[in-house]
């Protein structure tokens, strides 16, 4: 599966793999951590690794596939619902993160049957909706988008990490430049 798009290409069968090893690595990064590990934020503004975890469980039931399947509708339709970043209260159960870590796993697995399922098309790809605010935007742009979704919240959660080392690194500090990010 692949879609050109603006002199740009989305190969679904390298991104597959991509988005299949997102439950495991940060299974592998945040099981073993301490709490602490898990809830700091580097500022009061920014998310702690269990708030990044949260968001991706939010987006695979609200974000990627519903959006897909607006997009591959027959409907004269094709508005994406608004989306929040994060869910309201209760809507992410507040387990402990091995349990959120299995939920997000089950959901990608879900997510990831579905997209296979849909058995797309050279043409699919260049099927349209309409997000909220960014207007009109391809079903490669959606796919390629949750990609780099995962791969930009997989580094938000390095640098949370490491940045709770800061002062603990010494004079390497200057070496270390994920803590400049």
């Amino acid at each position: 599966m692949s879609a050109t798009h603006n002199g740009t290409s989305l190969q679904m069968d390298e991104a597959i793999p991509l988005l299949q090893a997102t439950p495991a690595t940060l299974r592998s990064l945040l099981a073993p951590l301490p709490v602490p590990w898990l809830d700091f934020r580097e500022d009061p503004e920014a998310w702690s690794p269990r708030m990044v975890l949260v968001h991706f469980i939010h987006n695979e039931r609200t974000n990627w596939i519903p959006r897909a399947r607006v997009v591959l509708s027959s409907d004269d339709d094709r508005r994406f619902a608004p989306f929040q970043q994060m869910p309201g209260p209760g809507e992410v159960p507040d387990q402990d993160i091995a349990a959120m870590l299995e939920l997000f796993t089950s959901l990608r697995g879900d997510s990831i049957a579905t997209l296979r399922a849909f058995n797309l098309s050279p043409e699919d790809y260049l099927r349209t909706g309409e997000h909220p605010s960014l207007g009109r935007v391809t079903l490669a742009q959606l796919l390629a988008t949750w990609v780099v979704h995962d791969l930009n919240h997989m580094h938000q959660i390095l640098k949370t990490l490491a940045k709770q080392q800061t002062g603990a690194v010494g004079p390497w500090r200057k070496n270390l430049a994920i803590l400049d990010l």
